[in-house]
């Protein structure tokens, strides 16, 4: 029987993919926000078209944002289109606990977003 070796993530599996502070930080966000885009559209079952449509872009963007596709999508923008959408968005900021030099990001999509039709 071959054993197999668990490593035990950060909590970020962009920073234990390789990517820099950084980068992994600005990941964390947009994987978020985009996951957020993701669920709204689907929770109102629009089409594609529709979903260009309210967000003023071609249908092929919204094709790229529903396969997880973040490049392309700045952190702004991807806030507008939540905007756009009737989402608020929150970004708060606060010391760090005592002992850490640094501080963390992350971010949080509330659980509890009502099915809109539309």
């Amino acid at each position: 029987m071959t054993r197999t070796t668990v490593t035990k993530g950060s909590g970020n599996v962009f920073r234990d993919l390789g990517f820099s502070e950084a980068k992994s930080a600005e990941l964390i966000l947009k994987s978020s926000l985009l996951q957020a885009l993701q669920g709204t559209i689907k929770r109102r079952e629009w089409k594609q078209v529709e979903a260009a449509a309210q967000l003023g872009i071609d249908q092929a963007k919204v094709s790229k944002l529903l396969a997880g596709q973040m490049s392309g999508f700045s952190i702004e923008r991807l806030v507008h289109f939540l905007s756009l959408l009737g989402q608020d968005v929150e970004v708060t900021v606060r010391n760090a606990p005592r002992g850490r030099r640094r501080g963390t990001v992350r971010a949080k999509v509330a659980k509890k977003l009502e099915k809109v039709s539309g």
